[in-house]
């Protein structure tokens, strides 16, 4: 068939959308380079020695992920990873120069405190736990100077490897022993031994170390991937660490949006330890954030590390150390006048920044930005007013606000037709469908959608393509992203148009023979100040309400005024319908474009490869909940170009997009060596559920004897008390399904399993407030990662945490309980005490995690297939009466 042109406006209007596929490629190739590190040369093993090197900080993570099996709590590579710390800095110590003293100490710790961690009440009682410090001062340093903290842990999660948070410490103290800089105030490096725990190294030090009080200023980093935009989540409490960070990073990555969103994250870090919690100490938080795909997973080793990503981590953290050793800000408690910069600090409101495709940075305090922040929605007013003095002010507001309420209606629809479009996907997929009458409409609507949208996309994909996607199950874009933009972009274009086409409809307030301008330029011009008005209106709801991220609004707000300016200028050249006009009006916006793209595709990327780990929901919102959040999403950041072509099958999980399972063997014991009920319980931390699991792990499923016929309704289901063992992360769990199994080999595998018992009876108070004085024996356990108490009944003290209680929780529906957390090596009995101020009785649920797995239980783990990561421990869980 033949493709012709119906005019030459057609012909324009191609050229222009080929000019904007072009644009929006080129940005979008630019993003990913920035992103993806690709600017970045990482020095290898022979870079001279006074500069920092990846290749040299990826050997350390290869021997600590490799060569050390297993640093968790409770196994023996974490002692060996401790050993090998010590070992490496003192090696640098012995190179040190006669200007330079490095002191090291290997530091046991011990405490216990009480903490709101992702919103549950927990109490962390901990012992024994390790950490290595190294101390670089100058020969003429005093013990009192304040200090820069530099903070990252090596001990890691259950089942995952991953060692890339301290490996670049060790290189960056080497580089200050090596580079011959004498450092004019002491930086401390902390290797800590306890993060995973919930921050337990760090509160250690913080509690009992002879150097906490001198901390002037502290950099923790961390790493939620494996590598991309090392970027500052979390800086405070004042400005003056993101300032800092701003003049001296070499990559600067860094944006105050990220302090905005990061506490909707599942997780937290020990920059809460020192700069909120316990030190109030001015701080930067770190972190690696892409690749989180592999973030606590098995396959979190050393080739998944993004090449250029260390490097530009170390060169920002060397430079930033320099940068704080030599501010006149850095203070500690020792200090003369501390109070006073303390109180000058704390005056300061805070700061507005971001970097820009980590080219540079942009920094401003919060009074900077209540005054430019306001200049949008100013300017707006004004101009109303000036283009309608000659005529009607009034008329010409009108016009404004239609302009405005068109632009916001057009962003509303591009966020809700992906999402009604996800909904209607998943409600017609073979995951929820069913031969009802609802879902026969739903259907038809949703193919409806999808032939409009292939009308407005020019039928950018095949048919086949389009139900395929369709029918597929959801979550499919988890392991391949670009499905999201391919099904949601157009979605949302369609939504951003809809108002565009239906413009033409609404009259004008604005008289065109009163003001003697086209109707068409006057509607450009409502259209044009009405969405400016959007941006500057969103710019000033941001500065009110105390976040901040209104420097995304802003930008685009001021990145508006030359772009129209250059509208008009050209429209007097080539006129209103030139395809020239157009482009001058682009041209102006490309920084803002290229930022937006940047922005957006890192917030897209960043969010799908979180969904795996969000947490699952009950049915049936669990089928729609992660479909509709990134729908939204990528309907907030639309404007890409949707180009690509579907003509094969997609699988929502690979190796390098894993699906997250955990397996637990829970025992159920009565006494020492009895056992009561031996199950395998599964849950899953996404949103496609275990029937999803089991369809496509068929040798699973055999040695399960699920059957085509399972489903939940006839399934044994875990109960939430069943996971105790993970409290709080338990809570991202849901339609957890258990099987029964024989408990032979655990008999055979543990002489004794772990236990309660009362100590020295005599000391029980017969009146006023009861104490129960109590043993915990582990048993024959040994790879304890933690032991969990659940306490319901009068309790009014115990020996923890200063004696105070922690808040209660309704922990799976049952009565208010008290949470505990113990942790720490394994050899020798816990002795503590619990008081109640009644007679009635105390119930104590133990559950302890042991990383062990018997025969039978490890033939089960080893049968799932290459994209799943399994998460697999025992919990041994028993129950007491006091």
């Amino acid at each position: 068939m033949a493709l012709g042109f119906g005019s030459s406006e057609d012909v324009s209007g191609f050229k222009f959308l080929f000019l904007i596929a072009v644009m929006y490629g080129l940005m979008s190739v630019l993003t990913y380079s920035v992103i993806h590190m690709k600017f970045i040369n990482p020095l290898q093993n022979d870079a001279p020695l006074d500069r920092f090197s990846e290749g040299r900080a990826v050997q350390h993570v290869r021997v600590l992920s490799q060569e050390i099996d297993g640093r968790q709590e409770g196994r023996p590579g974490l002692k060996k990873a401790a050993q090998y710390i010590k070992g490496q800095l003192e090696v640098i110590k012995e190179r040190g120069s006669s200007n330079v003293r490095v002191e090291i100490e290997e530091n046991t710790v011990s405490g216990s405190f009480n903490m709101l961690f992702l919103g549950f009440n927990i109490a962390l009682v901990y012992r024994n736990h390790t950490n290595i410090i190294m101390r670089i001062s100058s020969v003429d340093s005093k013990d009192t100077d304040p200090s820069v903290l530099v903070n990252g842990h090596f001990d890691s999660p259950l089942g995952s490897p991953g060692a890339g948070d301290c490996a670049s410490m060790l290189e960056i103290a080497r580089l200050i022993v090596d580079s011959g800089w004498t450092p004019p105030r002491p930086v401390i490096f902390l290797f800590n031994g306890a993060e995973e725990l919930f921050m337990l190294g760090s509160h250690g030090f913080m509690k009992t170390h002879k150097w906490r009080d001198t901390i002037g200023a502290s950099v923790n980093v961390e790493a939620s991937g494996s590598g991309g935009p090392d970027l500052v989540c979390q800086s405070g409490p004042t400005s003056w660490p993101s300032n800092v960070y701003a003049e001296a990073a070499i990559y600067p990555m860094a944006n105050s949006a990220a302090q905005d969103v990061f506490p909707i994250i599942p997780g937290d870090t020990d920059y809460r330890i020192f700069s909120q919690d316990y030190g109030n100490i001015p701080g930067l938080d770190i972190i690696f954030l892409l690749g989180g795909y592999f973030y606590h997973t098995s396959y979190d080793t050393v080739e998944q590390l993004l090449p250029g990503s260390i490097q530009a981590r170390g060169e920002n953290l060397f430079s930033i150390i320099k940068a704080f050793t030599n501010s006149s800000k850095l203070q500690n408690a020792y200090q003369t006048n501390y109070s006073e910069v303390t109180a000058s600090l704390y005056k300061d409101e805070g700061a507005v920044f971001f970097d820009y495709l980590s080219w540079f940075m942009i920094f401003y305090s919060r009074r900077v930005a209540k005054i430019l922040h306001s200049i949008p929605i100013f300017f707006f007013l004004v101009m109303s007013f000036v283009r309608g003095r000659s005529h009607s002010w009034l008329a010409t507001f009108c016009d404004f606000i239609k302009g405005f309420l068109f632009h916001a209606v057009g962003i509303i629809l591009a966020i809700v037709v992906p999402v009604v479009f996800s909904f209607l996907r998943l409600l017609f997929s073979s995951q929820t469908m069913n031969c009802s009458a609802i879902s026969a409409i739903a259907a038809a609507i949703t193919l409806a959608v999808i032939a409009v949208i292939a009308e407005i996309v020019d039928c950018c994909a095949p048919p086949s393509a389009s139900i395929h996607i369709l029918l597929h199950p959801h979550h499919l874009w988890f392991a391949h992203p670009y499905l999201a933009f391919m099904m949601f972009i157009p979605c949302s274009l369609a939504g951003l148009l809809i108002p565009r086409i239906i413009w033409r409809y609404f009259p004008l307030s604005q008289d065109v023979s009163v003001v003697k301008t086209s109707k068409e330029a006057l509607s450009d011009e409502a259209r044009f100040w009405g969405a400016f008005g959007f941006y500057a209106v969103l710019t000033l709801a941001y500065l009110v309400s105390g976040l901040s991220g209104g420097f995304v609004t802003f930008f685009v707000s001021v990145s508006m005024l030359p772009a129209w300016i250059s509208f008009c200028l050209s429209v007097k050249s080539f006129g209103r319908q030139s395809l020239r006009s157009t482009m001058f009006y682009i041209l102006p916006l490309v920084p803002c474009l290229a930022y937006a793209v940047y922005f957006g595709g890192f917030l897209a990327q960043f969010l799908i490869e979180k969904m795996g780990m969000m947490g699952s929901l009950p049915l049936p919102y669990g089928h729609y909940v992660p479909d509709v959040i990134v729908a939204a999403l990528i309907g907030v950041v639309t404007g890409c170009v949707f180009a690509l072509a579907l003509s094969s099958q997609f699988f929502p999980y690979t190796m390098y997009a894993p699906k997250r399972v955990v397996f637990q063997h829970t025992i159920r014991t009565s006494g020492s060596s009895q056992i009561v009920e031996s199950t395998y319980d599964f849950s899953v931390t996404d949103s496609n559920s275990l029937l999803f699991l089991f369809k496509y792990s068929p040798e699973v499923a055999k040695k399960l004897n699920v059957t085509s016929e399972f489903s939940f309704e006839s399934a044994s289901l875990s109960k939430r008390q069943d996971w105790m063992a993970l409290f709080p992360v338990s809570f991202l769990f849901s339609n957890s399904l258990k099987f029964p199994v024989k408990g032979d080999d655990v008999l055979k595998q543990y002489e004794f399993f772990p236990k309660l018992s009362v100590q020295n009876p005599s000391l029980n108070s017969e009146k006023g407030p009861r104490r129960v004085h109590l043993e915990f024996y582990l048993g024959s356990l040994e790879e304890v990662w933690v032991a969990v108490l659940n306490i319901t009944g009068p309790l009014s003290s115990w020996s923890f945490a200063d004696n105070v209680l922690s808040g209660t929780e309704t922990y799976g529906g049952g009565p208010p309980s008290y949470i505990c957390r113990l942790s720490g090596p394994s050899d020798g009995n816990w002795t503590f005490w619990l008081e109640a101020n009644s007679s009635e009785a105390l119930r104590v649920d133990l559950a302890v995690l042991e990383q062990k797995l018997v025969d039978p239980a490890k033939r089960l783990k080893d049968l799932f297939p290459n994209w799943v990561d399994v998460i697999s421990y025992s919990s041994f869980m028993s129950s007491y009466i006091f």
